[in-house]
């Protein structure tokens, strides 16, 4: 899981329009993944750190909670129904956030379009 991170965090930099988008994004996120917690600090757009927990101390503003399962069908290259999407994982039940969700929402297509980092890159015909 923290190699995945990894490299979401490599492709966030190297991907001009996303940090655009994150470019007023300042916070610390939890990504709870059934026990296993990794704290997302993003810095006007650039996730520069990734620190796995758990940890009492870590201040965050809002959290994505899911299990493994869910997460590993979200990043598949073409996600079924449910697993598309963020907010699809809250639906079906497979997920929820919690914390401030108002935070959430006014980054919401940067944090969705980060978390689909996650997927393989699919190869673009010429």
């Amino acid at each position: 899981m923290l190699s995945t991170l990894h490299d979401m965090q490599t492709r966030l930099n190297a991907t001009p329009h996303l940090t655009r988008l994150g470019r007023l994004f300042s916070q610390t996120i939890l990504l709870r993944v059934g026990d296993d917690e990794f704290y997302l600090t993003f810095e006007k757009g650039l996730l520069t750190t990734v620190q796995p927990g758990p940890s009492r101390k870590t201040p965050w503003r809002f959290a994505l909670i899911t299990d493994a399962g869910a997460l590993a069908r979200f990043w598949e290259p073409v996600p079924a129904p449910g697993f598309h999407d963020i907010f699809g994982l809250v639906k079906i039940g497979r997920g929820r956030v919690d914390g401030d969700i108002l935070c959430l929402v006014q980054n919401l297509r940067f944090f969705k379009e980060f978390m689909a980092l996650g997927r393989p890159q699919r190869e673009v015909a010429a």
